[in-house]
Parts: structure tokens; C-alpha cells; sequence
């Protein structure tokens, strides 16, 4: 391991591509799953906090001492906060309640509630996680708590409501608001309530009205401590920062040295064990700027929030050694193993592990947020003691120490992994990953990242040198760009496992939309990535999809939309189906596959299913009823002119399907009768210079993404003139910052233009429909990894974060 080492540190080349240097709306530091995700939502790493995807922080704090001289290049201070009156995510409670509006002072300390109802909080109307159940409109609140002190620094209302909201602390108000929030959120107690309070019995009251939709309550109160002085800290200044497909790269200088940090999280698709294994290194290289010697050291820390889902929990960490590393390990105390469902939320089961190889010259210790930031100043004896710890908000740190550095760079690595024990519950049966299976633990993987860390830079290198190239030649320099902010996105919001067959599953989480996992018209959208570059893994984008029905436990003639809801994959939850859209999807992407294969050996193994999805889609597909599609956020729509192609590509798809498998009769049955279909749906859809929204409501529009297929899979369904009448349209509805998704709204999705800007066949205006939204990306004020949802006239975020579906903008790959 360390000759391998030895020659990665002198040899490799962080930086592979030409691409000039884009501002992403927020940059990939940690991508590996949904859960093992940390970014950085703004320009200069050192200005705020890392987070999760969700934009919950995730803290990572890099201090590098140049000389005597600290200066911060990663991250900033962390909010910490100290239980006050600890919400249900800390612990449970018990409060007085009434769903009866009472009369009197109910807010005080002296009111008499001895005819209330007692329960615990959270207060809902979703079974699966009330600790009391609320369906009416109103709920009155008392909370009775003691204090032994009164002499807080900062105290904050730590309250999660649904819907309208007043709160009062010993009967001062401090806290009123229309509307919800979708999670537990922070607001300073003003100074009257907070000189109300007294040792001995408080009251917090609180009453919320249930408006519409979901309801929810609960809330506690914290403290915001002093911050510990750092010294004096001064922040390096960031000359550039560069996303590659498989890396992000800082450039620093901090005083008379520079610094290189890159993180590369090697998701290559043709090696799952490799894209499986859950660590990403991150490289830092210093040299001197003035040809003197300088001595450096640098401290990476990464807080324990990592493993947590709240800040509230406990967690515990140590440090010990295996396989010349030094490791620093840290969970939860409580460790609830596949416990919680749901879009917003963080792991808090497994562990996170923080290694460095034992001969860097290091120290590893555990320190609170706030002890971080004097990390320098810890003594030599506390480095090589051994750690074991327990509290809140920990922080993992790890020294480097660079010696004396001159105008030769010094480069030393740090390994960040996460062991989730079990990934995914499926049908039932809770499932390690993929790089899980044989028995191989996260201690051996760890070892193996290090031993391979020069091959893998290698190899990561190779592709990204080849993506760039590829989207490079496909669509220009832009687009090239779009593609490699797009790719880790994609990738790491999918698990990839094995069922218990052995077959491979490709999990995708529904990011920011519903959490839902497999959601098949969000495979859809993802799946151009995963055909121009490893079909395998959108075959487990379907496996799970096509076993449902297979199995008996999905039974209806059409796929299901999803498999449950990330980690918890046991059937179908979304509250509606999508019959017309799903059935296209699945017999679509199939074909697909067939197509990138070169054979139909795929299908055949599905094809009795395959057969009755069809069906379906000749019986009902062609004029779909009000239903939903993909584009469910714009609501039902019947009559569905874009539906309706998706039906029709899947029944040409189908023939093609067929005629692969030596079935000429039955190809040329359903190729005909895709044909057919589509002479009817342009005289129905047809509105003079351009195809309406839905076939009975003239004046309208929509983007008809669907078609791209048929160019694509070389269906020969419709006629060109088809593609180019609807290009030439769309040209002239262009907003500033994209084409709208259809005449109801001026929003849109970014994959779909892509989609749509492949049945193009010229360059201009290819690029007509790119240069808005690369735009988009390089100014969006929505600073979130890559919204595929966004506002076309001023750039902004809609809806949805982080998602999979961006893996669409490749299909220009496919455009051969």
C-alpha cells in the first residue's frame, strides 16, 4: 500500500479536463447515495456550513496553519445548540391539549387545565408517526416544564407546525404565523418573554389551526451558546474551483502557500463495486508561492451531523487502527436501523468513518464544533490518545502535518466512507449494498480505497477525460458542462444492491419531491445516462418494477409508480396511479436497452408482462382519460396530446421488441397500429403551425419530449415535418432562461428541454434551446444542487432538488 501511495501522490493530475471553469448553483463534494451526500451551496467553500442535499448542515471545518498562521478554506461555523425543552426528535413528552377553544387566560402559568386531555407530541394526522392523533381543525397546547436557571445566552423556539401557528411562553406571545413549515425550524424568543421566565414551573402554549392538507405540531425551546473564540483565523481566498465528472477541485491560497483540495467520489459506471463502495477521497496538495519553505499543517474536520438525521441526537465516537490506517469512527447511540421513511430526512443508523493512512504524519482526535476551530492548539498526548466520546455535534479531526514546505508539492489523502449496515428494506427483507456483499466490511474497504487510490485516480481520470469528450462532441462546450454538473448528481441519488435473487437493483430516491424509492417516471427521465454508459444500471432501475408484477403482489395491467417510500421498499405508496404514463415508460426504456444491447435478450425475459402492458396501452392509451403523467405538479390532464405519444413510442417500442425476437407477424401488428395512431393523433392534436396540449383544447401547447424515441430508436412512426413544425414553434416561445414546459405555465423542466432539443437537426438551433439553460445553471439564485424545476423567466427554483432525473440531459449521447 504505501509504494502505491508513494507513486499516486507524485504522480497523478487532479485536474483531466479543458472545460473552462462554470458556477454551479452548489458543488459536489460527498456523492454516493441519497443519504451519503454533502455539498456546498455557495461560490467560496469557506463562507458557510456544508450540507446534505436536503440543506440540512453537514458540517466539514478545513484549517490550514501556514507558519503559525491559521487560515479556514472549508466550511464555517456550525450552529450548535443546547436543550432547553427537548422536542419529540430528542424526546418524548407529554403535554395537556384541547381540540375545544377555551375561554380564559389558557396561555399562563396560573390558567387550570386539569379538565384537558393529556398526549405526546408529535400531534398528527399521519398514523405512521403521531404520538397522538389530530384530525380536527384546532389544537390547544400546554406544556408545563421546570427551570433550575434562568440565565441563557440565546434562546430559540425550535417548532414544526402544520398549519397556522401562535405561540406563547408564560403568557407572552413569541411566536405567530400563517402557513406551515416542513420541518423544525429556529426563532429567537424576545427579550420580554425571556425576562417572564423563572426557576421553579414555565408554561410554553401553543395553538394551531389546521387549515387544509396534513396537519402536525411539535415544538420545544434551546440555546444558542457563546461561540468559542478560534483565535485569529483568517480565511484563504479560493482563486478557482473546477466540476469534473468524478471530482470537484479547489485551488487556495493561504499566505505563502497554495493549497489544492479536490474531492473525487469514483462513481464509474462500467465497476459497481467500485461506484458501489461508499468513499470518497479527498486530496490535499501544498506548495510554497515565494520558492521559501514554509511550515504547514492542515486539519479536516467533519461533524458527526453526517450520521444524524437532528442535531438533537446523542451519538457516540472513537478512534482506533486497522490495516495501517488510523480511523475515526462515529453513530448514533440509538442506532434505529431502518426506522424512518420520508423525503426530508438524514441517516441516523450506521457509521461514519474518517480515515487517513497511519504513516502521514497524523493525529486524530473528537472535539466538540466549537473546539474545532482550535484544533492547533491540541497537545501531542491528546492526538495519540485513545478516543472514545459521546455527545451531540461532535466533530472527527484529523492533522496533517506537511513539515517544511517548499516550491515541490506535498500531497496527502484522507478517506471519508459511511457503513449503513442495511441499505434498503425490499419486500420485506432488509439488504446490505452492494460492496456489502461476501461479508466485506467498511474496514477492508476503507484499506482497499487506499491501496487503489492511484488506479483509481487513474481510471477516474480516463472517464472523465471521456465524458467531457463525448457531451463535448454531442452538443457543444456548454452542454459539456451541464452533463459533468449532472453526472455525481444522477448517480448518487440511486443504492445500488442485489435482490435476493441475485438480480441488481439501482434504487433512485425521489428527491424533493415525495421520497419515494423506484419511482418509475423518475427512472424515465434518468435513464439517457445510464444507456449511453452501462446498461446494466437501468436494468436495475427496472428489475424491482418488473418483479412487483411478476411476483403476484402488484396486479393490476399496468406498472406501478413506485416500490414505497427511500429506504422502504415494499410497494407502492404514491397515492394515485399513473396507468398510460408508466405502462410507456417501462415498455419504452426496455426497448431501450434492447437498442444500446444490440439483442432483445432483456425483454424475452419479461416479455409475458411486457405483453399485457401493451395491451393495456392499445386498449386506453391513445386518448388518455384525466389522469396524471410525470409532469404531475401541473395536475390532471385529460385528452393529453404528449401522453398520448408516450403511449404510442410504446407500442412501437413493443413491435420493435418483436421483431428483434424473431416475431415478424406480431412487430409488424403493433408497428402498424402505432402508425395508425399517429396519423389520428395529428389530426387531432393538430392547431395549424404547431400540436396542442390536449387534443380538445385549441390555443394550448406542450413540449412533446416523448417523441424524441422516435428519432432515437429509429421507429419511424411519425413523419418529420411532426418534429420540425414543433421545434420551429417552440423557438419562438423561449423565455430567458429556457422553453416553458407548455402553454399553462411559464416554468419547465430541464430535462425535458434536452429532450426536446434532440429532435433538432442543426446545431443553431440545438444551441438555442442549450444557451438558456446553461444560463440558468450559471445564475440561478436558487443556490441547491441542480433544480430540474425551475421558473423560465428569472431563473429561479420551483420545486425539486438534488435528483436523479438530470442523468436526462445525456441523451444527446444517444443521438447517433
Amino acid at each position: 500500500m504505501k509504494k502505491a501511495l508513494a507513486i499516486g501522490l507524485a504522480t497523478i493530475q487532479l485536474s483531466s479536463t479543458m472545460a473552462q471553469e462554470m458556477r454551479a448553483p452548489a458543488y459536489p463534494l460527498i456523492t454516493h447515495d441519497p443519504y451519503f451526500s454533502v455539498w456546498s451551496f455557495s461560490d467560496q467553500l469557506n463562507t458557510s456550513p456544508t450540507k446534505h442535499w436536503t440543506g440540512a448542515d453537514q458540517s466539514m471545518l478545513g484549517l490550514i496553519e501556514v507558519d503559525g498562521v491559521v487560515y479556514r478554506f472549508m466550511g464555517a461555523t456550525e450552529k450548535v445548540y443546547n436543550t432547553v425543552l427537548p422536542a419529540s426528535d430528542e424526546k418524548p413528552y407529554q403535554v395537556t391539549y384541547t381540540e375545544s377553544e377555551p375561554s380564559g387566560n389558557w396561555m399562563t402559568t396560573a390558567f387550570n387545565d386539569q379538565s384537558w386531555k393529556k398526549g405526546g407530541a408529535p400531534f398528527t394526522d399521519d398514523k405512521s408517526s403521531a404520538a397522538t392523533l389530530w384530525r380536527s381543525k384546532n389544537l390547544w397546547v400546554r406544556r408545563e416544564f421546570v427551570l433550575d436557571q434562568t440565565n441563557f445566552n440565546d434562546l430559540l423556539l425550535k417548532i414544526n407546525h402544520d398549519d397556522n401557528a401562535e405561540v406563547y411562553l408564560n403568557g407572552e406571545k413569541i411566536y405567530s404565523y400563517v402557513g406551515w413549515l416542513n420541518k423544525f425550524q429556529y426563532f429567537p424568543i424576545p427579550e420580554a418573554a425571556k425576562r417572564k421566565l423563572v426557576k421553579g414551573k414555565n408554561v410554553l402554549a401553543i395553538h394551531v389551526a389546521n387549515t387544509a392538507g396534513g396537519a402536525w405540531l411539535d415544538a420545544g425551546i434551546v440555546n444558542e451558546p457563546k461561540v468559542q473564540p478560534g483565535g485569529n483565523i483568517k480565511l484563504a481566498t479560493q482563486e478557482s474551483v473546477t466540476v469534473n465528472a468524478t471530482q470537484t477541485i479547489y485551488q487556495f491560497t493561504a499566505g505563502k502557500v497554495k493549497l489544492g483540495l479536490t474531492f473525487t467520489s469514483p462513481l464509474l459506471p462500467d465497476n459497481l463495486d467500485l461506484l458501489s463502495r461508499p468513499v470518497t477521497y479527498v486530496t490535499a496538495k501544498v506548495q510554497s508561492n515565494d520558492k521559501a519553505k514554509h511550515r504547514v499543517r492542515l486539519n479536516f474536520g467533519v461533524s458527526s451531523s453526517l450520521a444524524t438525521n437532528t442535531g438533537a441526537q446523542e451519538v457516540k465516537a472513537e478512534r482506533y487502527n486497522a490495516n495501517n490506517l488510523s480511523i475515526l469512527k462515529t453513530g448514533t447511540i440509538e442506532q434505529p436501523v431502518l426506522k424512518k421513511k420520508g423525503d426530508d430526512l438524514r441517516i441516523d443508523w450506521g457509521y461514519l468513518y474518517v480515515a487517513v493512512p497511519s504513516d502521514f504524519s497524523t493525529g486524530q482526535f473528537v472535539s466538540t464544533s466549537g473546539e474545532a476551530v482550535n484544533a492547533f492548539n491540541i497537545t501531542s498526548a491528546r492526538l495519540g490518545a485513545p478516543v472514545k466520546r459521546e455527545g451531540k455535534q461532535l466533530m472527527l479531526n484529523t492533522l496533517l502535518a506537511y513539515g517544511a514546505v517548499g516550491n515541490t508539492p506535498v500531497e496527502k489523502i484522507l478517506l471519508i466512507g459511511y457503513d449503513d449496515l442495511y441499505a434498503i428494506q425490499y419486500f420485506g427483507q432488509n439488504l446490505k449494498a452492494w460492496w456489502a456483499q461476501d461479508g466485506r466490511t467498511i474496514d477492508q474497504e476503507l484499506a482497499q480505497a487506499a491501496a487503489d487510490y492511484t488506479s483509481v485516480m487513474e481510471q477516474c481520470d480516463q472517464f472523465n477525460k471521456k465524458l467531457y469528450n463525448e457531451t463535448l462532441k454531442a452538443g457543444g462546450e456548454q452542454y459539456a458542462q451541464l452533463c459533468e454538473l449532472a453526472y455525481r448528481q444522477s448517480v448518487s441519488a440511486h443504492k445500488v444492491l442485489k435482490d435476493p435473487q441475485g438480480e441488481i437493483l439501482f434504487l433512485s430516491k425521489e428527491n424533493y419531491s415525495n421520497g419515494c424509492i423506484n419511482t418509475v417516471d423518475v427512472t424515465y427521465p434518468s435513464a439517457p445516462l445510464y444507456l449511453a454508459y452501462n446498461p446494466e444500471l437501468l436494468k436495475g432501475m427496472l428489475n424491482g418494477i418488473f418483479y412487483y408484477s411478476e411476483s403476484g403482489k402488484w396486479a393490476k395491467p399496468f406498472p406501478a409508480h413506485d416500490l414505497g417510500t427511500y429506504p422502504l421498499a415494499n410497494g407502492q405508496l404514491y397515492g394515485e396511479d399513473m396507468p398510460v404514463e408508466e405502462a410507456g415508460n417501462m415498455i419504452i426504456l426496455t426497448a431501450a436497452i434492447a437498442k444500446a444491447e444490440g439483442n432483445a435478450n432483456y425483454a424475452k425475459k419479461h416479455w409475458n408482462t411486457l405483453t399485457t402492458w401493451v395491451g393495456y396501452l392499445v386498449k386506453d392509451g391513445f386518448d388518455p382519460a384525466n389522469q396524471l403523467c410525470t409532469d404531475d405538479f401541473a395536475g390532471h390532464l385529460a385528452r393529453n396530446a404528449n401522453l398520448s405519444v408516450k403511449a404510442i413510442m410504446g407500442i412501437a417500442g413493443y413491435a420493435m421488441l418483436a421483431e428483434q425476437l424473431g416475431d415478424a407477424a406480431t412487430g409488424k401488428k403493433y408497428h402498424d397500429t402505432a402508425v395508425a395512431m399517429a396519423q389520428r393523433w395529428m389530426q387531432l392534436a393538430d392547431d395549424g403551425d404547431h400540436y396542442t396540449l390536449a387534443f380538445d383544447r385549441k390555443g394550448t401547447w406542450s413540449q412533446k419530449y416523448n417523441l424524441v424515441w422516435d428519432k432515437l430508436l429509429r421507429l419511424n412512426v411519425f413523419p418529420k415535418e411532426v418534429y420540425e413544425k414543433e421545434i420551429k414553434y417552440y423557438l419562438a416561445k423561449q423565455e430567458a432562461y429556457g422553453l416553458p414546459l407548455d402553454s399553462r405555465k411559464t416554468y419547465t423542466k430541464s430535462d425535458w428541454i434536452m429532450w426536446t432539443a434532440t429532435l433538432t437537426d442543426n446545431q443553431q438551433d440545438w444551441n438555442a434551446f442549450i444557451q438558456p439553460l446553461y444560463k440558468y445553471a450559471a445564475e440561478s439564485s436558487s443556490r441547491v444542487p441542480l433544480s430540474d424545476w425551475h421558473e423560465t423567466t428569472n431563473g429561479r427554483q420551483v420545486g425539486f432538488q438534488a435528483r436523479s432525473v438530470v442523468g436526462g440531459y445525456f441523451i444527446k449521447l444517444l443521438d447517433k
